[in-house]
């Protein structure tokens, strides 16, 4: 007992710490799990070392490689580009737009990709009068709902977590909780913050930018301006380069093979067909290849790895099933649910959503196993409780909202609403995914 709550203990001390110094939390945590698995656990190395995901690690480099591609040939954005010329100037249209549009970059490996919406999302809001709150609340659904595609960061780390333990979830089930979700959150900012300002008369050539599709920057960059009276960057989107066409064409043949093995009973390795269609995109076009090699997203496979590998340890010291024991003696299995689910919405708030995932799917596992509670519905919930939650300004995608917004006087209110919003779907977002997910799924099962 006493070397189990010491190795909890370690566990969360270097993860509070890590977090604190803004230090990659899979980087620490790796050889702190070497240390407590051979001095603490009476581990060999190799019994450490074989706790690292390598399936994740798959996952991750070839999805994210592929759509690397993607993004260094200029697909994305001229997919960017003509979807926006097809809005026009129907105002009301675009803050779901921008949702879609969001959801479609955060679902291509790298949920924060979605952030390269938001420079161009706030200066539109701003130039056609409506609410930035609505169009922040917009893009950040969009890219929680993006982020548990199979094909994306999020549900990647959970389906392969509870796929790992044998946990009987399909990523498209995850996916379209997810979705669900948050189009009843997009639906009430529209209540909330849709009418909050009239569109302001624009001039014709601004009206034009969007109906024709502005040109999108590098990520975390922007090529249209924040100042209001300076001219925007118009581009028309044109036709698609033939490399581009390609890149279409192998985009939608891995959205229809994992969807067609999923309901086939299959289970696609979406990572090894993303290195297949990656390894061909770059033979083709080896300029685009090489660039793509920057975007492969290693700062989250170190994340993940370190992290499992330690719950790994954990897993082998007990700990997981010690954890399961007391969350019993909370009551109802349910309350224990209701709370691992908040506690993922809280410190997802200000931390890593990703480290949140690949640390509390795990340890839900006992629940799940003793608990008579549903594997997928447990899993799907706090996944998506731990997502709903990033719009607040303590996290990256909140903060890139506030510093996007264009007038610098409204800047306080929207880290003022974004603090209420985020901080009320840690109570919301559990108790509706308990209501709506867990308890029926209990019954029926």
């Amino acid at each position: 007992m006493t070397a189990q709550l010491v190795a909890l203990g370690i566990f969360v001390a270097v993860f509070a710490i890590a977090a604190a110094r803004n230090v990659n939390i899979g980087i620490v945590l790796f050889p702190v799990a070497a240390l407590v698995g051979l001095w603490v656990a009476d581990l060999s190395l190799e019994e450490v070392v074989a706790g690292f995901p390598l399936s994740i690690l798959v996952l991750l480099v070839g999805v994210t490689y592929f759509f690397g591609i993607a993004h260094s040939n200029g697909t994305i954005d001229w997919l960017i580009e003509t979807s926006l010329a097809r809005v026009g100037d129907r105002d009301a249209a675009l803050p779901t737009t921008f949702f879609a549009l969001t959801a479609l970059v955060s679902a291509m490996g790298a949920p924060l990709g979605g952030l390269v919406m938001a420079p161009m999302g706030m200066s539109v809001a701003h130039r056609r009068g409506i609410d930035p709150m609505l169009m922040a609340l917009s893009m950040g659904c969009g890219l929680s709902a993006g982020a548990f595609a199979p094909t994306s960061l999020f549900g990647i780390i959970t389906w392969g977590t509870a796929d790992a333990a044998g946990i009987a979830l399909s990523p498209l089930l995850l996916f379209a909780v997810a979705v669900v979700v948050n189009l009843v959150l997009l639906a009430v900012a529209h209540v909330l913050f849709g009418r909050g300002r009239r569109r302001a008369e624009a001039p014709r050539l601004e009206r034009a930018m969007v109906a024709r599709g502005a040109a999108l920057p590098e990520y975390g960059q922007s090529s249209l301006s924040l100042d209001d009276d300076a001219p925007a960057e118009v581009r028309s989107p044109g036709r698609a380069t033939p490399h581009q066409v390609l890149t279409l064409v192998l985009m939608v043949g891995l959205v229809v093979a994992v969807v067609v093995m999923a309901l086939g009973g299959l289970e696609p390795d979406i990572g090894v067909i993303g290195f297949g269609l990656g390894a061909l995109l770059a033979l083709v076009d080896p300029a685009a290849g090489k660039a793509a090699m920057s975007r492969i997203d290693w700062g989250s496979v170190l994340l993940v790895g370190g992290i499992i590998t330690y719950v790994g340890v954990l897993t082998q010291m007990g700990v997981i099933d010690l954890i399961g024991e007391r969350a019993a003696h909370v009551g109802a299995p349910v309350v224990a649910a209701l709370l691992l689910c908040a506690a993922a919405g809280l410190i997802s708030a200000f931390a890593s959503t990703t480290g949140m995932l690949a640390a509390l799917v795990p340890l839900a596992l006992p629940l799940i196993a003793d608990g008579g509670i549903p594997g997928w519905a447990m899993i799907c919930a706090i996944g998506v409780c731990a997502s709903i939650v990033d719009v607040s300004p303590f996290s990256t995608v909140g903060a890139t909202y506030v510093a996007t917004t264009v007038d610098p006087d409204a800047r306080p209110r929207m880290t003022s609403l974004l603090t209420r919003w985020g901080l009320s779907m840690v109570v919301v977002g559990p108790v509706a995914l308990t209501l709506t997910l867990i308890l029926p799924g209990m019954v029926l099962s």
